[in-house]
């Protein structure tokens, strides 16, 4: 059984066979896909299951924090199941290819004390830009 789906059990979280569906296809570490793929990828599996349905299940998953929505540069949403392990984000400006990525530095400590402006900082969000190998060549 995957991560996500584990999570959703503790919760308490009915499955359904569509909202299980739906974790399925969003379960992996590197998984960044669009509501459209997920639907694509739930439709080979249930064929049966619908756009609006995918759409109010990500919505769900979203507002329970078992999954992340990613906006990157204007493009569709992706929606990333990693929510619960700490991460940044490695984007192709040219593909949109997202891969999530764990660098060594804190990234609050890199904001200088005279940069908070009194804020409490909780959480920063970096996200690295560049060109994917595929892209790239």
């Amino acid at each position: 059984m995957s991560d996500l789906l584990e999570r959703l059990r503790g919760r308490g979280w009915r499955l359904t066979s569509q909202r299980r569906v739906v974790a399925e296809v969003l379960d992996g570490e590197h998984v960044h896909l669009t509501a459209d793929e997920v639907h694509a990828r739930a439709a080979e599996r249930l064929p049966e299951i619908s756009r609006a349905t995918v759409y109010n299940t990500l919505g769900e998953l979203v507002t329970l924090g078992e999954v992340t929505e990613v906006s990157t540069d204007g493009r569709a949403k992706r929606y990333d199941p990693n929510a619960h392990h700490p991460h940044q984000h490695l984007v192709c400006t040219h593909c949109g290819t997202i891969r999530d990525v764990h660098p060594t530095d804190d990234p609050l400590a890199g904001l200088p004390a005279d940069q908070r402006f009194g804020f409490t900082v909780t959480d920063a969000a970096v996200t690295y830009r560049g060109l994917c190998p595929a892209c790239a060549g």
